[in-house]
């Protein structure tokens, strides 16, 4: 009798330690399992103070407060109704989905920046733009974005910026 009950068992953990938890991690580690979106992923924080948590949760402590509405943000996991996102200089916390914005930003980084009036070196130049500042992201091809700067539209060079994959495209 109690082989009977412990066979089935045992053909299912035979399942799950041959190939198959192999695959079954790769879409774990690409596929938000709350939203089924991509992770990591790209968004926006949409307030003007946005608390960052030491776990995914109210009973967690804050760590820090995000004061900077429109900063793009790596969402790098999902619980629930929370996301563990990434900012621009690396540092993770939690954060409540109803603060976070699908609609895309990018953070120019490194140095002062040119924004071009077409996607190419020798464009004429829109607007220089320092580090940290933050646009809108209209688009992205091949290795130009074109960014919105306080209403200031042109292309930036992709490695000019932090809020967009390297192999990711935006077509409005």
């Amino acid at each position: 009798m109690f082989l009977r009950a412990v066979l089935p068992l045992l053909a299912l953990i035979a399942v799950f330690t041959t190939g198959f938890p192999q695959n079954w991690s790769a879409v774990a580690e690409t596929v938000g399992t709350e939203t089924g979106l991509p992770v990591p992923r790209f968004v926006t924080l949409r307030a003007k103070e946005v608390n960052v948590r030491t776990g995914p949760g109210v009973r967690y402590p804050i760590d820090w407060v995000f004061q900077r509405p429109n900063l793009p943000v790596e969402v790098v996991a999902e619980f629930d109704t929370w996301r563990k996102i990434r900012d621009p200089e690396g540092t993770e916390g939690w954060v409540h989905q109803s603060m976070l914005s699908g609609r895309r930003t990018a953070i120019v980084i490194g140095a002062t920046r040119m924004i071009r009036r077409t996607p190419e070196a020798s464009s004429p130049a829109v607007a220089r733009v320092e580090p940290g500042v933050i646009g809108w992201l209209e688009s992205c091809r091949r290795q130009w974005c074109e960014l919105d700067v306080a209403g200031l539209n042109g292309w930036i060079h992709r490695s000019h910026i932090w809020g967009i994959r390297v192999d990711e495209a935006i077509d409005e």
